[in-house]
C-alpha cells in the first residue's frame, strides 16, 4: 500500500498528528494547525450504520504516482483500519463533471466525502448546500460551509528544505523549478524553493517554468511538456531540477535520465512510487505533502462524530510536509536540513508563500 511506503521521512513521524475540530466553526476564516484541533468525542454524536466513504479524484485520477495516489492512499488505509466502505471517482480529462462526481457520491449514501484538489472548491461549497446532512472535505481549498472541511498544507515549508537539499548539493549553483499550472497554489510551491535555494546560496541561478496558465488544467497531465521544460533547463547548465507539476512530473524525470543529472519529486515519495527502474536513481529527493495522512485523519475524525465548517493545515511542526530519504541521496545534509525545519517551526525563518 502507497501509505506504508512513506516509513522513511527527513524530517521525522507523522504518527498521531490530529483529529478534526469536533465543532463547526462556520465559514473560511477560522482555522488551525493540525497539531492544535482537538480530538472529536465527548459530546459528539457518532454517525450511525457502516462508514461510507467517498472519493473525487483530481484530474488524472488515481495512478499519477503523486498527488491523487497520496490521497488514495488515506482512503484505503480508512478500508484497511476503520472498515469503511470506499468508492472512489475520476473526472473527466478537463474536469467539467467535478460536481456531478460529488452529486453521484451523495445519492449513493457515501458520508463522508472528500474532493482531491483546489479546483473541487467552487463544487463543493455547491453540492455541500445542497446536502446539508453530509460532511465534506476538500483539499487545498478552505472550508466553505459548515458540513465543509478544508485540508490545507504548508507547501511552501516543505519547498524550502526542498530548496536547500537543491541548493547545497547542486555543483553547478545552477537548479529549476517546473510547475503545472501557473496559480497561486504551485506559486506556493515556487516561493518557499527559491527561498530555500537563496538561503544556501544567494546567487544560485534558478529556471522557472510554467506549462500552462491558469485555469489550463492539463499542465497537471502533460508529461511532453514536463520533459521539454526540463530538457530545456538541463542544456542551459542546470543539474537539480524541482517539479509541482502532478503527472507530468514523468517528463521531468526522463530529461534527468537523459542528461544524467537530477530531479526532485512531489507529493509522494516518488522514488518508490515510479515504476520505471531507470528513472529511480535520478530522484534525489521528493518533497513529501502528506495528503494521506489528511485524508485519513479526516475520515477518523469523522467516524468519531466530528463536524466541519473549518480548516486544518499541515505543517512541519506535525511533519505534514517533509522530504524522503529513499536512495539515502540527502542523508549527508540531514544537520542542515533539520536546523532549517528548526528555525521555520520555531519562527525563526518565516517562509514566503508567494513568489
Amino acid at each position: 500500500m502507497l501509505g506504508k511506503r512513506f516509513s522513511r521521512m527527513a524530517i521525522g513521524s507523522v504518527a498521531g498528528v490530529m483529529l478534526m475540530a469536533a465543532a463547526a466553526c462556520g465559514g473560511s476564516g477560522g482555522g488551525t494547525t493540525a497539531s492544535e484541533a482537538p480530538s472529536a468525542g465527548a459530546g459528539s454524536e457518532a454517525p450511525k450504520g457502516g462508514l461510507k466513504v467517498g472519493l473525487a479524484f483530481d484530474v488524472g485520477g488515481r495512478g499519477d504516482k503523486s498527488f491523487n495516489d497520496a490521497a488514495y492512499a488515506g482512503l484505503e488505509k480508512a478500508k484497511t483500519d476503520l472498515n469503511a466502505d470506499i468508492k472512489e471517482l475520476s473526472p473527466a480529462a478537463d474536469g467539467s463533471n467535478r460536481g456531478d462526481l460529488l452529486r453521484q457520491l451523495a445519492d449513493a449514501g457515501y458520508n463522508p466525502i472528500i474532493g482531491v484538489g483546489f479546483a473541487y472548491g467552487d463544487d463543493i461549497k455547491k453540492t455541500a448546500a445542497e446536502y446539508p446532512d453530509i460532511q465534506f472535505a476538500v483539499v487545498d481549498s478552505a472550508s466553505n460551509g459548515p458540513n465543509v472541511t478544508g485540508l490545507l498544507f504548508a507547501e511552501e515549508q516543505g519547498s524550502y528544505l526542498a530548496g536547500v537539499a537543491a541548493a547545497t548539493k547542486s555543483k553547478t549553483n545552477h537548479v529549476g523549478f517546473v510547475g503545472g499550472v501557473e496559480n497561486d497554489l504551485i506559486k506556493k510551491f515556487e516561493a518557499g524553493f527559491v527561498a530555500g535555494v537563496k538561503s544556501v546560496k544567494p546567487d544560485e541561478k534558478i529556471d522557472i517554468k510554467y506549462l500552462t496558465p491558469d485555469g489550463d488544467f492539463s499542465g497537471f497531465k502533460a508529461p511532453d511538456k514536463g520533459k521539454v521544460a526540463a530538457e530545456k533547463m538541463y542544456q542551459d547548465g542546470a543539474d537539480i531540477v524541482y517539479h509541482a507539476a502532478g503527472d507530468s512530473g514523468l517528463g521531468v524525470f526522463q530529461a534527468a535520465a537523459a542528461a544524467k543529472k537530477k530531479a526532485i519529486g512531489v507529493d509522494s515519495d516518488q522514488r518508490q512510487t515510479v515504476k520505471e527502474a531507470d528513472l529511480q536513481p535520478v530522484i534525489m529527493t521528493s518533497m513529501l505533502k502528506r495528503v494521506d495522512v489528511g485524508v485519513f485523519e479526516f475520515i477518523k475524525a469523522f467516524q468519531g462524530g466530528a463536524k466541519g465548517g473549518t480548516n486544518i493545515t499541515y505543517d512541519l511542526k506535525v511533519d505534514g510536509v517533509g522530504l524522503s530519504t529513499t536512495g539515502g541521496e540527502i542523508d549527508d545534509i540531514k544537520d542542515k536540513l533539520d536546523a532549517a525545519k528548526k528555525d521555520i517551526v520555531d519562527g525563526k525563518i518565516s517562509v514566503p508563500s508567494k513568489p
